[in-house]
């Protein structure tokens, strides 16, 4: 598939927004109340919270002066921290690792606490709860990560009779308080579904699928590449976008069955690209520009794009979160980790559509809850997606960026 680089913007933008390309509109400069982001990411912002575009963008710019002034804490050596969350109001919380720390981050303008155990002790834990599960997938838990606000690991379960939880569970249960159980939660599944249609899709010998665009990166050579959900490219697939070809993958880190990293990349076709604005799925406003892959911190907020669920937004809620997908096909469960957890909600179709924080990528749609359903009342929506600096890093790629 050869076409212009402006072509290929709306071939692209039609998977993401499913409007007509005549319909698709550029990104558009700002408005004086909200100088550093585009209108339809504060408007989204400002529906999720429920509150006023300019409280939206307020909010966004306090959340990102305070990350600015945790960064010089850290950069100067001026004191030790443990680890940083937002909490519900947008102000960062800084772990100390006692009080004298504490003090000093406290006079450099931020909130600071000493918790009891701190997000090096909790990452411990859970560490030696992946090596358990790196040999052999736990049947029953859905997910385990550390949740630095709570000051604990959290480990979800589906199922408390299944073999592989109780073994699981003993293990957990060793490192006391600092470990909590939550029962009653969904499988997890890799969100790809059988589709015959349209936006990023392939057929292999299991039948046709689809996901959905993730973000452009190029190597050191200039070779342009998508980057996606491992799952998504596992067969190393030829990937089409409209019925036209576009991209071949190239390498996945996701394998059914085996303790795996969601991430992966496909070759873009020469004369082809990525548009570098995330979809916002029918706003007048146009697309949201994409200037750079900088992590955001927890509790941070931010929204995706994906072909089933659209545009939708709520906040980062951990990383390095591993989690246990089930096979709806009848394969075996796969253990999967390094994945960030948020309260966007997803489901079967958005695996590798683009997460956003103001102007900057977070990552790529792994997987959610089997049940979800982001078009019902739910009291709590949650997704995993795959971080996009890490898969940067790893593939030694530079985000394209607009």
């Amino acid at each position: 598939m050869r076409k212009s680089r402006t072509s290929l913007v709306a071939a692209i933008a039609v998977a993401l927004l499913a409007v007509p390309v005549a319909g698709v509109a550029q990104a558009q400069n700002s408005s004086p109340a909200t100088p550093r982001y585009q209108p339809q990411m504060v408007a989204a912002l400002a529906d999720s919270l429920h509150v006023s575009e300019k409280a939206a963008a307020d909010r966004l710019d306090h959340q990102a002066a305070q990350e600015d002034q945790l960064a010089d804490v850290v950069e100067e050596g001026k004191t030790r921290t443990d680890g940083a969350f937002f909490d519900a109001s947008g102000n960062l919380v800084v772990n100390a690792p006692d009080d004298r720390a504490a003090s000093q981050i406290e006079k450099a303008g931020l909130h600071a606490r000493v918790p009891e155990h701190g997000k090096a002790a909790l990452t411990s834990a859970k560490e030696q709860l992946d090596e358990q599960a790196a040999e052999k997938a736990p049947e029953g838990i859905s997910s385990w990560s550390v949740d630095l606000s709570a000051d604990r690991v959290d480990v979800e379960v589906n199922d408390m009779d299944a073999r592989g939880a109780r073994s699981f569970l003993k293990t957990a249960r060793s490192f006391g308080d600092a470990v909590h159980v939550v029962k009653g939660a969904e499988p997890l599944a890799p969100q790809a579904t059988v589709y015959p249609g349209s936006t990023m899709t392939w057929t292999d010998d299991q039948g046709s699928w689809v996901c959905s665009v993730g973000f452009g990166a190029q190597d050191s050579s200039g070779k342009d590449y998508l980057v996606s959900a491992g799952h998504c490219l596992a067969s190393l697939p030829d990937l089409s976008v409209d019925g036209d070809h576009f991209a071949k993958g190239t390498d996945s880190r996701y394998e059914v069955g085996r303790d795996s990293v969601d991430m992966g990349i496909a070759a873009v076709d020469q004369g082809d690209s990525i548009a570098t604005e995330v979809g916002t799925w029918g706003s007048t406003d146009g697309n949201v520009a994409v200037e750079g892959s900088k992590r955001a911190p927890e509790g941070a907020d931010l929204c995706k794009s994906g072909q089933t669920t659209g545009w939708t937004c709520g906040k980062v809620e951990a990383y390095d979160v591993t989690v246990t997908y089930v096979d709806e096909h009848g394969g075996p469960d796969t253990v999967v980790s390094g994945l960030g957890e948020s309260t966007v909600c997803t489901e079967g179709g958005d695996s590798g559509g683009a997460y956003i924080s103001g102007n900057q990528g977070q990552g790529m749609t792994s997987g959610g809850p089997t049940n979800q359903s982001c078009g019902g009342l739910n009291s709590s929506t949650k997704s995993y997606f795959q971080p996009l600096d890490d898969t940067l890093e790893h593939y030694e790629l530079t985000l394209d960026t607009h």
